[in-house]
């Protein structure tokens, strides 16, 4: 879908107006208090306001977390910061913002869904939703936070591949051959003009640039090739019988490694084998767009974008998001070694907790109308999103979404990610609306995507929480309206 100029051009003045409010704070010497989401999109945010700060020789702190609760309030109470900047969220916490901290200069930098904008003379809120422009698919935050940092200054543009990563770890590659589109596109084609991005078309394989081509086929989980995914000894025995050489001399081959010849032979073979199992759908989602940073080193996971993103998803949820920042910023020694063992610590947790839910069915719940997977307290919270991610790609032919959640004790509540398929989104569902509903009546605060989202609730409110979402998304369904605190 084209993008509509007017509304391009109102979200452009917008970010021009974000940049203002920065340079005159930085030319006043103010000191600025940034806020992140601690995803791959929060942490690239955080990477581009950084360097975009730094370049100013303004005085700034970063804090990446994963919601703006009484503990950040505090923290800006006690700091009283010239500025505060909240990236890839805020646009949900406008009202408890306008209670807590009326007085204190915001700007936001947010695209998720968002409710009402308190006339506060204090709060600048740039979204692409003030627009009529969908934050879902067709710019990150990571994108918003680019657009400001480009007019703040042109040189910002050598952060638009920050931005690309951004993207596609908030899996907005939802145009044509998983691509990217929308305002996202006017951020690859700035990349592409500065030669640090080129766009081709390959096989969906994760760990083109990294892994020896047969453990990428036997990891791939999007498609999910049966009697290949799971199996390495079987997907050896698979290239073997196409005369695909695993290796050159002593170093193993990539995908990136292999001739076109070779692509090819190996995408009609995993074609046919996909058909003949009846997988028609996912014979589509084998060839698309990929991202390549033209600049990073070979053989490294930030060449290809989208294990870039994850990257910078694993130092977030493992706690060590200065190490993504880092990196964004442009780091490429220390930082990005500390980075590397964080997500192998990373893969290792998901492995974990993926099995775990394996071994006993009844932790993965079907209700009416949604999945439900009970972490309690043996699931991270900061990782059960990306749980919840992973495995809604197993329902991605039904309607129902999935809910998980992990109990947080000493904070007494219980943190929920909320995750769905296109299918559903295209019979009506909105989960941004339906976590942020339910929370309210609870005590609790949430909100995101129409696809992906989040909340947390006390934790004696978790079957409350769970059998309001599971009605919410029942009206949902049946194209009925619902309602909140914020929505009559």
């Amino acid at each position: 879908m084209p993008l509509d100029e007017t509304a391009t051009q109102n979200f452009l003045n917008s970010t021009t107006q974000a940049a203002k409010i920065i340079q005159e704070n930085a030319e006043k010497d103010g000191f600025i208090h940034v806020f992140s989401h601690l995803d791959a999109d929060g942490v690239a945010a955080a990477g581009i306001i950084g360097k975009t700060l730094h370049r100013l020789d303004t005085r700034f702190r970063i804090r990446v977390t994963q919601w703006v609760d009484e503990k950040i309030i505090n923290e800006i109470t006690a700091d009283k910061p010239q500025l505060v900047i909240l990236t890839d969220f805020g646009s949900g916490y406008l009202d408890l913002l306008n209670e807590k901290t009326p007085n204190q200069k915001i700007l936001i930098l947010d695209h998720h869904q968002t409710t009402t904008t308190p006339e506060n003379p204090n709060f600048v809120h740039i979204n692409p939703h003030l627009h009529g422009i969908d934050g879902a698919t067709d710019i990150s935050g990571s994108g918003v936070t680019y657009f400001a940092a480009k007019a703040v200054d042109p040189k910002n543009t050598d952060l638009a591949p920050i931005a690309i990563v951004g993207a596609l770890g908030d899996i907005q590659d939802k145009y044509e051959q998983r691509s990217l589109g929308g305002l996202n596109q006017k951020i690859v084609q700035d990349a592409v003009n500065a030669n640090l991005l080129k766009v081709e078309k390959d096989l969906m394989l994760f760990g083109r640039e990294t892994r020896p081509i047969h453990k990428t086929l036997a990891t791939t989980t999007t498609p999910y090739i049966p009697g290949i995914s799971g199996e390495e000894s079987a997907s050896v025995a698979f290239l073997n019988s196409l005369d695909i050489k695993l290796k050159d001399g002593e170093k193993w081959r990539a995908l990136r490694d292999l001739t076109d010849t070779e692509r090819t032979k190996l995408c009609s073979a995993l074609a046919e084998h996909l058909l003949s199992k009846g997988l028609h759908f996912e014979v589509a989602n084998l060839i698309g767009h990929v991202y390549i940073l033209t600049t990073e080193e070979q053989w490294t996971p930030l060449r290809d974008a989208r294990e870039f993103s994850v990257l910078l998803n694993s130092t977030g949820r493992m706690d060590r998001p200065s190490l993504g920042i880092a990196v964004c910023m442009g780091d490429r020694t220390t930082a990005l070694e500390e980075a590397n063992k964080a997500l192998e610590d990373y893969r290792k947790n998901i492995n974990k907790y993926l099995n775990w839910i394996i071994e006993k069915p009844e932790r993965m719940q079907e209700l009416e109308n949604i999945y439900v997977i009970r972490g309690d307290n043996f699931i991270n919270e900061k990782i059960i999103g990306t749980v919840s991610s992973i495995l809604v790609t197993s329902l991605a032919k039904t309607e129902k979404p999935l809910i998980a959640y992990a109990t947080v004790e000493n904070e007494n509540v219980a943190k929920f990610s909320a995750r769905t398929t296109d299918i559903a989104v295209h019979k009506g569902i909105n989960l941004g609306e339906v976590m942020r509903i339910a929370s309210e009546q609870l005590n609790g605060k949430g909100g995101g995507h129409n696809i992906a989202a989040g909340c947390q609730v006390p934790i004696d409110q978790i079957e409350n929480f769970i059998n309001t979402a599971n009605e919410l998304v029942g009206k949902q369904l049946k194209g009925e309206k619902i309602a909140g605190n914020n929505n009559p």
